[in-house]
């Protein structure tokens, strides 16, 4: 009743899922994956035991291939699973039962594996797989990149309802105090996956780090201009503030429209930041 694909970036040690269904919440079910251990897409009846198990037994220095028979070989419901692995080192592999409903099966390669049930034909897997492969930049741009065109390929034949991205990665989560470098979902959606492709924006807009040719100090037309949004949302009451206030509005600003991880030193602003307050309603 979906597909997806999991993936590895072996340069920035990042390991993911992109998963589409006609299913409500399907990254409540379908996405399991741990830094330096690896990732897995379990579903078609999905045993969410797998995601787990699978997770332990990479951690325990099993590959993707043997994990395959570990666990299957005692699920008397074997033939109605699906589920795709990635490993530490970026090994793959794809598992599709004999009882899954067509059209059903995967493909994995290097640092993927590809894999869907109900689907309107296997173009959707060799779509997803192609993309993954032919794709540059960073992973969750690829894993959606390959959602995309599985989706143009095909997708569930039965429709779109919900997608999610998921990427790990050491020290990737908020504060680097966990590995939740992405974690993104859309439940209940009429065009799920480009509504994943907003969300992800957003979260690259409030949490990737400031390029540094964005960085610019607030003075002349940026000092103007930033008097000018902050004054049409309703942060400053005057036009002409002084220095000091008008640093500490737009810091009250960063704060309140969660943009800390955007912050800069005194003084200075990151022009997305501006950008994105231009564009604000």
């Amino acid at each position: 009743m979906t597909y997806s694909i999991v993936g590895y970036d072996p340069k920035e040690r990042e390991w993911g899922i992109a998963v589409q269904s006609k299913f409500l919440a399907v990254g409540a079910v379908v996405p399991f994956a741990s830094a330096e251990i690896g990732a897995i897409a379990t579903q078609s009846y999905a045993n969410t035991s797998y995601g787990p198990s699978a997770l332990q037994l990479m951690a325990e220095g099993r590959k993707a291939e043997d994990i395959i028979l570990l666990l299957t070989k005692d699920d008397p419901d074997r033939e109605l699973r699906q589920f795709g692995i990635v490993d530490a080192e970026g090994g793959s592999a794809t598992y599709t039962g004999k009882e899954c409903y067509n059209w059903a099966g995967g493909t994995a390669g290097r640092h993927f594996a590809a894999q869907g049930n109900i689907l309107v034909s296997r173009e959707t897997v060799d779509a997803m797989a192609t993309s993954f492969l032919e794709t540059e930049g960073t992973l969750a741009h690829r894993l959606l990149t390959a959602l995309e065109s599985g989706q143009a390929a095909g997708g569930d034949s039965r429709g779109q309802q919900s997608a999610s991205l998921t990427v790990v990665k050491a020290g990737g989560g908020y504060g680097g105090f966990n590995d939740r470098y992405i974690d993104l979902r859309v439940d209940d959606h009429a065009e799920p996956i480009s509504e994943l492709k907003r969300l992800l924006s957003l979260h690259q807009l409030y949490f990737h780090e400031t390029k540094e040719e964005n960085i610019v100090k607030i003075q002349g037309e940026i000092e103007s201009e930033l008097v000018k949004q902050l004054l049409r949302l309703n942060y400053l009451k005057s036009a002409n503030p002084d220095v000091s206030l008008l640093l500490e509005t737009y810091k009250t600003y960063l704060h309140t429209e969660n943009f800390e991880m955007r912050e800069q030193k005194e003084g200075y602003l990151d022009l997305e930041v501006l950008s994105f307050m231009q564009q604000s309603r």
